[in-house]
């Protein structure tokens, strides 16, 4: 399969306009073309270990959960092993590609996955992602009236002449028992400077009504998911589901004020990875993430709030099974594709 071809196919399996603003995602590292893929190869994190397993297996383009470059690099030497990566990969004409947030964000992504380790439950996001374009062109909807039909010819012929307008449309109305013309259009930010300067001259301001325009949610899209259980559960219960879920010996717990280990848990709000910033002031008895800082910790605990930490990559790399069969049945089986045995989390109990 030709890169640029499955580049293509793995943004459509997961816009990567629905990635976080801040993040580094895509095709990171792209060999001189023309490149087959013929093996597409899964890891959570590309070290350097996992690196000498992609070269060992032949591997032609490898997803990396997390993006291995993401501050920028001044140079590509030797002396750091993100750089090395670089070289490595170019050396042996690997490509590399990371969707990070674009697949915490889908609704067959990471987050839904990490669903499944709580049971039986129904789930929205903790913040909805919006569509990446407005519903119609423009950012803002302009609506006026008038009943001086000659003026509003001399308005509308201006208005059209104004660059980022659109949708504009001219309909009777009745006003206050008059009968008028209501004119109706959307616009750019700059353009609506020049449209409200336009209206003003005229005296037409007055009349007019600006609204701006909202990127419409996506359904079942975002970061983090608020679950309701189907049938409230023990914490106690709840941290057997989730260490088989992930296949861990063990995992963090902080127990919130006035809680118990058979304390019933109802309602949960979850986030793979480091979920502070999305779980903070969340309402539920139960927050489970990778990590957590200190302080937020605490604040949950004073909220009544249990907190269950799993060490962050732990939250996400058992997604990659089921990630590969996904992106089997999206490729049309037509490339090879196989799940890192190196790639483990850098934390263990000692």
């Amino acid at each position: 399969m030709n890169l640029g071809e499955l580049v293509s196919a793995l943004n459509d399996f997961a816009s990567l306009s629905l990635a976080e603003s801040w993040d580094n995602v895509g095709l990171l590292v792209e060999p001189s073309p023309p490149h087959t893929v013929n093996t597409l190869f899964l890891t959570n994190d590309l070290t350097e270990e996992v690196m000498e397993e992609a070269v060992q297996k032949k591997a032609d383009l490898i997803l990396s959960y997390h993006p291995p470059i993401f501050t920028p690099l001044k140079r590509v030497t030797w002396k750091t092993w993100k750089e090395r990566l670089v070289i490595r990969a170019l050396e042996h004409r690997i490509g590399i590609y990371s969707p990070h947030t674009a697949y915490d964000a889908i609704p067959h992504g990471v987050n839904n996955w990490l669903t499944k380790g709580l049971g039986a439950c129904t789930f929205i996001p903790l913040h909805p992602s919006t569509a990446p374009s407005y519903p119609a062109e423009g950012t803002h909807r302009v609506e006026f009236c008038t009943d001086n039909t000659e003026h509003l010819d001399t308005v509308l012929s201006k208005i059209k002449g104004i660059q980022g307008i659109s949708c504009l449309t001219t309909l009777p109305a009745r006003v206050e028992g008059e009968e008028q013309t209501r004119v109706t259009l959307s616009c750019s930010q700059k353009a609506l400077l020049e449209v409200v300067a336009l209206l003003s001259q005229h005296s037409l301001y007055h009349k007019t009504e600006i609204l701006l325009l909202q990127k419409p949610l996506l359904p079942h899209t975002g970061m983090g998911r608020l679950c309701t259980l189907s049938e409230p559960v023990s914490l106690s219960d709840i941290i057997k589901r989730i260490k088989s879920h992930l296949k861990l010996p063990h995992i963090r717990l902080a127990v919130g004020m006035g809680k118990t280990l058979e304390s019933p848990v109802k309602k949960a709000a979850l986030c793979a990875g480091s979920g502070s910033s999305i779980l903070k002031g969340m309402e539920a008895d139960l927050y489970l993430t990778g990590e957590m800082s200190h302080h937020d910790v605490l604040d949950a605990v004073a909220n009544g709030i249990s907190v269950i930490l799993c060490e962050h990559s732990n939250t996400e790399r058992g997604f990659l099974s089921e990630l590969r069969d996904m992106l089997a049945v999206h490729l049309q089986n037509k490339i090879n594709i196989i799940v890192s045995e190196k790639d483990r989390d850098p934390l263990q109990v000692a």
